[in-house]
């Protein structure tokens, strides 16, 4: 009988703990790896790595001079030599590890590996990268950080820099508008593709950058953020007159490039190679940035005068997409769809965006429009994006590489906050004032009535 009390009282606090430890790590993936999972996985690392990487077939028979040196010095059987391992650098989402390869071993061997060294150290992923001619580093992650996003507070900002999504391997994944000016955005309805174009705006609006806007449902989602949008159109009509504007900007500043650098005047814009960055700062226009949201109401029409005012829009985005780069003018192209069959140039005009980035979407063939051309074994990842799972999505490049990434909520009332209060850094461009939007007055909370004191009664 004592010996059973003995054992309830024991019992108690350990299932105790073990239910709080199941607890946090269903509900706080965080704070269990900080406390638990980080000593178990690096004990896990530190006293397997020999017979792990052994196993993994990532190690290489020891050279004669050290053959002998453990023949000389003890009667210990010699094994195979595994890659040097280096420090071990724990961050808040998992481990850091530099692994210096062995003679006859290449990167791909590792990364071959990384299932392996997953399920060998119980982690949630391990992700391999290059850091110089034989030596890769192992992020080791513990937990899926894309379930619930939290964006870390270190991270590099800079002009035309955007931090917008957390990248699988808890990296942010960055906008960099300097090394990938154009970009298309694809995604189904509540995929999470409006999300992501608020954290673009949210953070640009804090940079002295003009922003343009062209949204063809009557401006639902890009209105709220007209207190910082140098130019909006809403329909067609007025997208038909906006982009001229932009073209013709576009032509100023590449005439201002030749007359800083001596450039003759009947040069054809398509040699000049230079940029507005060549330019002093006191003469350098600001960038431009225009978002195109569901680009294809600007291909859809009913009538031939419509159909001719579409090949022109049409051609405007070409051009700025081919020649915008140089003059600072960068495009953000967001659709549900975009492929031939909206009309002629779209193929053409996609071939200009460099970066891509694919929500949930409806069908196979919506994911090899934005992926298919750059990275195919990405279109697979795409179309298992479940609904349930709305700002997951594929960014992936023309050079081939890509990863899911997963935008963190920003609500509309917030986003529309952050472009009020950053209006006074609107740049003035003087071809966009015409198409200006007129920023509605903020609504003034009613105060409520003042309490009258009752009448004291006798």
């Amino acid at each position: 009988m004592t010996d059973l009390t003995t054992l309830l009282e024991v019992g108690g606090p350990v299932a105790a703990l073990g239910g709080g430890a199941a607890y946090a790590r269903a509900r706080h993936p965080g704070v269990y790896w900080s406390t638990i999972g980080l000593p178990i996985s690096t004990v896990r690392l530190l006293s397997s790595y020999s017979s792990v990487m052994e196993a993994c077939g990532l190690t290489v028979a020891p050279s004669r001079l050290r053959v002998l040196a453990v023949k000389a010095t003890t009667r210990r059987e010699v094994r195979p030599v595994p890659p040097r391992r280096g420090i071990i650098r724990p961050t808040s989402t998992g481990l850091r590890l530099r692994l210096r390869l062995a003679p006859g071993q290449e990167p791909a061997d590792v990364a071959a590996s990384a299932e392996r060294l997953r399920h060998a150290w119980g982690v949630h992923a391990i992700y391999v990268t290059t850091v110089k001619p034989g030596v890769v580093e192992l992020r080791l992650v513990g937990f899926d950080v894309l379930r619930k996003v939290r964006m870390s507070r270190k991270v590099e900002e800079g002009f035309l820099k955007v931090p917008v999504a957390l990248r699988e391997d808890a990296t942010p994944f960055v906008r960099d508008y300097r090394t990938i000016p154009h970009q298309l955005t694809l995604g189904a309805t509540l995929s999470g593709k409006s999300m992501y174009l608020r954290h673009l705006i949210a953070g640009l609006a804090r940079q002295p950058v003009a922003l343009v806007g062209v949204d063809c449902k009557r401006g639902v989602e890009l209105a709220p953020f007209a207190a910082r949008l140098s130019a909006l159109a809403t329909d067609p009509e007025q997208a038909a007159e906006l982009l001229p504007a932009l073209v013709k900007e576009m032509e100023d500043r590449y005439d201002l490039i030749k007359a800083r650098q001596g450039i003759a005047p009947d040069t054809p814009d398509e040699e000049i190679t230079s940029d507005i960055w060549g330019l002093p700062e006191s003469e350098r226009p600001v960038p431009i940035v225009l978002f195109v949201d569901e680009v294809a109401e600007l291909f859809l029409v009913a009538t031939k005068k419509e159909e001719e005012r579409r090949d022109e829009m049409v051609t405007q985005l070409i051009r700025l997409a081919q020649l915008g780069r140089a003059a600072g003018i960068y495009l953000e192209v967001c659709g549900q769809r975009f492929g031939a069959e909206l009309g002629k140039g779209a193929t053409m005009l996609r071939a200009q965006l460099t970066g891509r980035v694919c929500h949930r979407v409806n069908d196979e063939a919506s994911a090899k429009m934005a992926l298919g051309d750059i990275a195919p074994e990405a279109v697979m990842a795409a179309c298992a994006i479940a609904p349930e799972c709305p700002g997951l999505a594929v960014a992936g490049d023309t050079s081939g590489g890509w990863s899911r990434i997963r935008t963190p909520y920003l609500s509309l009332s917030d986003a529309a906050e952050i472009c009020r209060d950053s209006a006074h850094l609107m740049p003035d461009v003087l071809s966009l004032k015409p198409f200006r939007p007129d920023v509605p007055a903020r609504p003034v909370e009613k105060a409520a009535p003042a309490l009258r004191p009752l009448p004291v009664s006798d």
